[in-house]
């Protein structure tokens, strides 16, 4: 695709449709989480899935390494995991008549799309050990750094924290994921679907429609897209709107937000709005493409204050009117 090629945005819908609808022969329902996830991955994010098991998060992931085949690699996380579990070690390799050598076992981190199920069931040491490979896509180990190829990206699953047996990510990983996406439970019409696709035939393989570059080819054409400098200029009040000390807050959110959102969230509001503007069949950002995915991609960076807790509130009650 060209960036100056007036065509170049319907080819862009259209590899984007082509890749949805792959995916939507696995999972029944679901259409915005889907579109979420693509939309992140497009602008080279990772994306936290949260819900209660047995949503279909696990099999939503194996269906877009499926469609984008992609090198595919899923770690069940577990309180006893440890970090050489997800990046690698050394090990001690002897051969007869040489001297024993230390070579690299490569961990699962190491390929395309990474699925980290049930992140927050390993402790926190653990959870960290990717904080290098999502931000920089390398990791080191003893002293040696190694990229990893691209694309990199790592769908991770939660539980709610609620539920027994879980640990809080720390901030700074929380951070580094382009979205926070919160899957629902299926209505009715929904649920009869996945019953009848997992009980009664057997479920349908996903095909290859693209791949790793065409995936990078589809993100530096979202790249290209112009933004306006007072739409640049909205998105960063957007994000110093979540800031208690700055004078344009929401008054929620002076009362509930402990702090505000990082510039990281700025990077994600306005890359995802080039993508929201190309769906849309634009090539320019609008000022109300920053408002497509704005909340995937504040609400967890938002860090709520005691008194929210206490009156039972989450990031999106907090942030709902000031996005309104």
């Amino acid at each position: 695709m060209n960036p100056n090629d007036p065509s170049g945005a319907a080819e862009f819908r259209e590899r984007f449709a082509r890749i949805q609808n792959e995916v939507a022969k696995s999972i029944a329902g679901q259409e915005e989480i889907v579109r979420s996830v693509l939309v992140a991955m497009v602008c080279g994010g990772h994306v936290l899935l949260e819900g209660v098991p047995g949503l279909g998060k696990t099999l939503l992931v194996r269906a877009i390494a499926g469609a984008l085949d992609l090198k595919f690699q899923r770690i069940q996380f577990t309180p006893d995991l440890m970090p050489a579990d997800l990046v690698g070690t050394n090990i001690l390799v002897e051969e007869g008549g040489r001297h024993p050598r230390f070579d690299f076992a490569p961990g699962p981190v190491f390929c395309n799309l990474l699925l980290g199920d049930e992140i927050n069931r390993a402790t926190p040491k653990t959870q960290s050990a990717l904080l290098e490979a999502m931000q920089e896509g390398a990791v080191t180990v003893s002293g040696a750094t190694r990229p990893l190829a691209p694309p990199f990206f790592v769908l991770a699953t939660q539980n709610p924290l609620e539920m027994d047996g879980t640990y809080p990510l720390p901030e700074a990983q929380l951070d580094r994921f382009f979205f926070k996406l919160r899957v629902p439970f299926p209505d009715r019409a929904t649920f009869e679907e996945i019953l009848l696709r997992t009980t009664e035939a057997a479920l349908p393989e996903t095909g290859h429609v693209s791949d790793g570059p065409g995936l990078l080819e589809m993100a530096a054409f979202a790249r290209a897209v112009p933004v306006a400098p007072e739409v640049r200029a909205r998105a960063a009040d957007l994000v110093l709107s979540t800031h208690p000390e700055s004078p344009g807050a929401h008054p929620d959110v002076k009362r509930y937000v402990r702090y505000g959102a990082s510039p990281r969230a700025g990077q994600a509001v306005l890359l995802a709005a080039k993508v929201a503007a190309l769906l849309d069949g634009r090539p320019y950002v609008a000022a109300a493409d920053l408002l497509a995915y704005a909340l995937p991609a504040l609400r967890h960076r938002v860090i709520l204050n005691f008194e929210a807790r206490a009156d039972g509130l989450d990031a999106d009650g907090v942030l709902g009117p000031l996005l309104r």
